[in-house]
């Protein structure tokens, strides 16, 4: 179920400097902070649907490119959820210093569930949305002739000699769009300008270091590791036909949620990997009700 389009044009573009490099920003509104934290290989844009509606009705929206997506700086670092805990830890402190609800998507929900056990102070509530399990799959967590596939694959991609190559392939505008179409339960929400959205990043130098690295990164610590951490309430909401993070690993939180403790899970019917993006009224309106409760 999608709605009318708002276009990209509609959202502010702004800078920061951290540590030497661009971060690319935007905010809308004024009120209660809530901070938007975009999936793998996105940007701002993805919560193009999002940010105007949540603004509209008295918060105070920020949303940011992490290093090395989107319009942010890519430098040849080592990229890590440990990394980006420290951007969006200075980002708070640089620009919002009022407690915050954090809102992500696949990594940026397991972002925000890390900033959450791990920097309490920060934070007022958490969303996660089709929250991922790690940065990458752990080793235990895959069949023995997929663990050899994946693992040969990070090498491949790691090299100087066929690392380019296999990025290049990976960036086809027709391959991302057949990603998408595996990955949305809606077909109708994969149109030309998310494509656009996620090819065109791709083209900046350094790019393909970054994907090199973010593929052979740690996993980084598990959603029940920082679960028993965590202080503030979490609104989970999971598209029901994910095949990236599929609804049955939501069960931990659906047994939080049975025992009332402080989690709210809802399915998102109908809905794929990025349901903010598939069906931005239902999830719109299922996050401004869990804010009106928790306010």
């Amino acid at each position: 179920m999608t709605q009318a389009v708002t276009p990209l044009s509609a959202l502010t573009p702004l800078d920061w400097t951290w540590r030497n490099q661009q971060i690319r920003y935007t905010v809308q509104g004024e009120g209660q902070p809530l901070l938007l934290i975009h999936g793998f290989g996105a940007s701002i844009g993805h919560w193009k649907h999002n940010i105007p509606a949540l603004a509209a009705q008295g918060y105070q929206v920020f949303a940011l490119d992490l290093l090395g997506f989107g319009a942010s700086a890519k430098p040849a670092w080592d990229y890590s959820l440990d990394l980006w805990q420290d951007l969006l830890r200075d980002f708070w402190q640089a620009k919002i210093q009022q407690p915050t609800v954090f809102v992500g998507n696949s990594i940026g929900g397991l972002l925000s569930l890390a900033m959450l056990a791990n920097y309490p102070e920060l934070c007022a509530g958490g969303v996660l949305i089709n929250c991922a399990g790690g940065l990458n799959h752990r080793p235990d967590e895959l069949a023995l002739p997929l663990r050899v596939v994946m693992a040969t694959f990070a090498k491949l991609v790691s090299s100087r000699l066929t690392g380019p190559f296999l990025f290049n392939q990976v960036r086809q505008k027709s391959r991302i769009k057949n990603t998408l179409y595996q990955v949305y339960g809606d077909r109708q929400a994969v149109t030309d300008e998310l494509v656009e959205m996620l090819y065109e990043p791709s083209c900046d130098p350094g790019a393909q270091q970054v994907f090199a690295s973010v593929i052979t990164a740690p996993p980084g610590d598990s959603q029940t590791e920082l679960l028993p951490k965590r202080q503030h309430s979490l609104l989970v909401l999971w598209g029901d036909r994910d095949p990236w993070t599929p609804i049955k690993g939501s069960q931990i939180y659906q047994d939080l949620a049975a025992q009332n403790a402080g989690v709210e899970f809802h399915p998102i019917p109908g809905a794929g990997h990025c349901p903010h993006d598939e069906n931005p009224s239902l999830v719109n309106s299922l996050i401004l009700d869990w804010l009106q409760r928790l306010g």
